[in-house]
């Protein structure tokens, strides 16, 4: 084979500036990113042919060329954040953005953001107001606490409240709660960044009341407790319930602080899920601060929430890490809305995506999966569809033991594998993710939207056929 006559067949850069479709990309883009392409492209062209031997591959991929130009143009002025359709069943997808917003919702954002606000303006006064202000009384009228406070999420939230509370001091925490959140955040690591020193008490299983009280000293700073949100122990276990801690911290004087996870505001148990603690459960136990999760449970924007006694959340408000921690105009005008809607836990349930889809009728799940099954069904020749039921799950470190009955549509292809069907989904337009079993395609009807169903089908048609 004479690669160098393989070589001389690529188009000099000269050459291609030239070509029709090239100036038209140079009159939609800007010249100095398609002549930058242009190298690219050539030279993993000149790498092909070097590394390859297969001549016909070989002048397959210099007849691309000036496709492989467009596309890779295309790229570097398309978005990489997209639009996902989550077939995934994982209702808060960490990897997919958690909790997703309700279009009324960012509607309203849109017309805020884009304009002047109020975010730290009293209009009522005429002079510099607080951000927290706009949903401060929200939150304190729904959890009964007397403060409340946001930061931009909730490691950072725990890590402010011992940081204001508890610097220098000693924080009782028990062995089976030293839990690791996301991206290998672990709560001994966060406490040591807020200048808190670790005390740890009982086993992994087990922690007494009197494991507490052994080791209370003069400079025991606050019990803290973290609510195993996103693991689950079981078996031969004991723990001590918020209430009999916040009576042992009454009686010493030692303040209680609870990072409470997920942040549920509604009893989930009311709609056949498992019982997950509240924030309201805590504040009337007597816990002095809780924080917890804004994108969880609750349902909105990413945020730490902390609410509790106004004499520590004071304290907080003039930490300077509060700066540094502090949200921006996007997620206090989330956050104002979300609360609005636990007004009323009926309004909760229908205008908060999560709680929606979460409490979801199996017989609505089932619609969707007939519609896109109905779309799809003249697939058969190339692939075997089908509806089955499956579970959904709730995810993002929330309920991990809950599974929810849903239904899905699985496809087995036959002209192509399971795993190539599942990187063309997620391919170009309107990315699509799902999951693998059993070398099926298994899209979950319960976290895909309902005018989601038409852009599927015509992505799952424009692949097979």
């Amino acid at each position: 084979m004479n690669k160098n006559m393989l070589y001389r067949n690529i188009p000099k850069v000269d050459i291609l500036l030239e070509n029709p479709q090239i100036e038209t990309l140079i009159e939609n883009y800007h010249r100095n990113v398609v002549v930058d392409v242009i190298r690219e492209e050539v030279d993993k062209l000149r790498n092909f042919i070097k590394e390859n031997d297969d001549i016909v591959l070989i002048e397959q991929n210099i007849n691309n060329l000036i496709e492989n130009i467009k596309i890779n143009t295309e790229k570097v002025y398309s978005y990489n954040i997209k639009k996902v359709i989550n077939g995934t069943g994982t209702i808060l997808h960490t990897n997919l953005g958690r909790a997703i917003i309700s279009k009324k919702h960012a509607d309203y954002l849109s017309e805020v953001v884009t304009s002047y606000s109020n975010l730290e303006y009293n209009l009522e006064e005429g002079k510099r107001g607080e951000r927290y202000s706009h949903f401060e009384k929200l939150i304190c009228k729904i959890t009964g606490a007397e403060a409340a406070m946001a930061v931009n999420n909730n490691a950072a939230a725990v890590m402010l409240v011992l940081s204001s509370m508890a610097a220098q001091k000693e924080v009782i925490v028990s062995r089976g709660e030293l839990v690791e959140v996301g991206g290998k955040f672990r709560i001994p690591d966060v406490m040591k960044s807020s200048n808190a020193n670790l005390v740890e008490i009982g086993t992994t299983n087990k922690t007494h009341l009197e494991d507490y009280e052994d080791v209370i000293t003069e400079n025991t700073g606050a019990f803290l407790k973290v609510h195993t949100s996103n693991f689950k122990i079981i078996g031969f276990t004991e723990s001590v319930s918020i209430e009999e801690l916040c009576k042992l911290a009454k009686e010493k004087d030692i303040p209680v602080i609870e990072d409470i996870g997920s942040g549920v505001l509604i009893d989930l148990s009311k709609y056949g899920l498992e019982y997950e603690p509240t924030v309201q459960d805590s504040i009337k136990a007597g816990v002095d601060v809780v924080s917890f999760s804004g994108d969880k449970l609750l349902g909105g924007p990413q945020a730490g929430i902390i609410v509790g006694k106004k004499k520590y959340i004071d304290k907080m408000k003039k930490n300077p890490l509060t700066r540094a921690f502090r949200i921006d105009k996007f997620t206090a005008t989330i956050l104002e809305m979300i609360f609005h809607e636990y007004l009323n836990e009926e309004k909760a349930i229908k205008n908060i995506p999560v709680l929606s889809l979460i409490t979801k009728d199996l017989k609505e799940i089932e619609k969707n999966a007939n519609t896109l099954f109905t779309k799809i069904e003249n697939l058969k020749d190339v692939a075997d569809v089908n509806i089955e039921d499956t579970l959904s799950q709730i995810g993002g470190g929330s309920l991990p033991a809950e599974r929810i009955k849903s239904k899905c549509v699985t496809i087995m292809p036959k002209n192509i594998s399971t795993k190539s069907l599942e990187e063309k989904l997620r391919a170009g337009k309107n990315p699509v993710v799902g999951r693998i079993s059993e070398e099926k395609l298994i899209l979950d009807m319960r976290t895909v939207l309902e005018d989601e169903i038409d852009v599927l089908a015509e992505k799952l048609i424009s692949i097979l056929k």
